[in-house]
């Protein structure tokens, strides 16, 4: 259940969560009774902050410390009270030149070029997911003749992944033939997923076997043979040894704990997974991205390409004691940037 808080207590939270996100220490009362725009003395700050204690949003690392946001209270904070800005000219002007610059290059140039200005920005990790096959639309699909038993498939998706792959043929097909089955199979799969193209091509394969068109038929042989194998999409991250400057990350275990949920590829897709189950930018604190090894850390995510079917996500990690405006901002401009070029390139 939402807490309501008074306008008294939405001040001392924000108060404290600034503070705690430039000094990474605990913040106490004296501390945010001092900042200009709280009109309000220690002992009342003091009151206030003990409440919100209670109520989970605040907590005591240590007896005679001051109080840091809890996990609960940093989501309450972003959720009600965070103003989120636009983002600063000079670092709109670094992702525009970083992107720019990977214009011409194919999909994944521009995905990795992405993450490393998300992280140079912001001096955190990135992690960027390439388009899912299975969930990118199927433009067009060529086969050319290798040699009597192989070949060459060029396969183009709307995101602009191209795809060569080399498959053995059963038997010697002509060029012209070769042709015939692209113009059917092109026909056949047009503005479908590939993973419906799949079912569409299994699909007419049972049907075929009541037919007798050999060129059909063949078609359909080597559509399923190209489609084979599809797996996830690449996935680029960058500026992992950015963490290592954050003071709470600075015992080693806990370090490389971080570090090796890193390596493990399913972990991070299923956290953009769900950046692409709705629009627009979606944050994940602490243990709300339910991922192993990515606890005490906040990921802030967000997905890119058509609005009606998302071609992938990007995110930036960090500790939970992150700039939330900043991060958010340059989340939300990268990806509207990078789904903007795809859409002029005509992918």
């Amino acid at each position: 259940m939402t807490k309501e808080l008074s306008d008294r207590s939405k001040l001392i939270l924000a108060a404290v969560v600034a503070n705690y996100i430039a000094t990474a220490e605990p913040v106490g009362s004296r501390t945010i009774s001092r900042q200009d725009y709280v009109d309000l003395s220690p002992a009342t700050v003091r009151n206030v902050m003990a409440d919100l204690e209670e109520m989970g949003l605040l907590e005591q690392p240590h007896v005679s410390a001051g109080r840091v946001p809890t996990n609960e209270g940093l989501r309450l904070y972003v959720d009600t009270i965070l103003q989120v800005g636009e983002l600063e000219d000079q670092a709109k002007l670094m992702i525009h030149r970083a992107l720019d610059e990977n214009q011409a290059y194919d999909l994944n140039g521009l995905l990795k070029t992405a993450g490393k200005a998300l992280s140079d920005v912001n001096r955190l990790a990135a992690v960027v997911a390439a388009p899912n096959p299975d969930n990118d639309v199927f433009r067009q699909m060529e086969f050319v003749r290798l040699s009597e038993s192989l070949i060459l498939v060029v396969m183009v998706t709307r995101s602009g992944v191209v795809q060569n792959r080399v498959i053995l043929s059963d038997e010697d097909v002509s060029q012209e033939n070769l042709d015939k089955c692209t113009r059917y199979l092109n026909s056949l799969m047009g503005e479908l997923t590939l993973s419906q193209v799949r079912k569409r091509v299994a699909k007419e394969m049972a049907k075929e076997k009541n037919r007798f068109d050999a060129v059909l038929g063949r078609a359909l042989r080597l559509g399923q043979k190209a489609l084979q194998g599809q797996g996830d999409g690449d996935l680029f991250i960058e500026g992992r040894t950015n963490l290592m400057e954050a003071p709470e990350f600075a015992d080693v275990g806990r370090l490389r704990a971080i570090f090796q949920a890193f390596e493990e590829k399913s972990t991070l897709l299923r956290l953009l997974e769900r950046a692409l189950e709705a629009r627009g930018v979606r944050i994940f604190i602490g243990s709300e991205g339910l991922l192993s090894g990515l606890d005490g850390l906040t990921a802030v995510t967000a997905s890119y390409g058509g609005q009606d079917s998302p071609s992938g996500a990007l995110a930036v990690i960090g500790p939970t004691r992150m700039d939330y405006s900043k991060v958010i901002a340059t989340v939300d401009y990268t990806a509207r940037l990078v789904s903007r070029i795809i859409d002029s390139r005509g992918d």
